[in-house]
């Protein structure tokens, strides 16, 4: 069977992953992602009727706090402080133009 990732969606893939692959690595690249798909195509023919579902393995409980509503979170503390602001609210200057 062919695999379905091809030198031409590899090479899609890496362009939105924004990675460069000599062409000695997109070889081994598909190589390996043949050999994991085989790997997946394999365990869709196992027999798993009479296997019990997971429920994500583990049996920890959730260890934070309830959600409850707090009265003073002194949220504008320091606002007085910074450099500038704009409507009540820290004005940074912009990360991009």
């Amino acid at each position: 069977m062919p695999s379905p990732i091809n030198k031409q969606t590899l090479e899609h893939l890496a362009k939105l992953a924004r990675i460069e692959l000599d062409t000695a690595e997109e070889e081994r690249l598909l190589r390996d992602l043949a050999k994991i798909l085989e790997h997946f195509e394999e365990l869709k023919n196992l027999d798993t009727a009479h296997v019990a579902p997971m429920t994500g393995g583990t049996q920890l409980k959730n260890v934070f706090r309830e959600d409850e509503s707090r009265g003073n979170t002194n949220q504008k503390a320091g606002v007085e402080q910074f450099p500038e602001t704009q409507d009540g609210f820290l004005k940074v200057p912009p990360v991009f133009e």
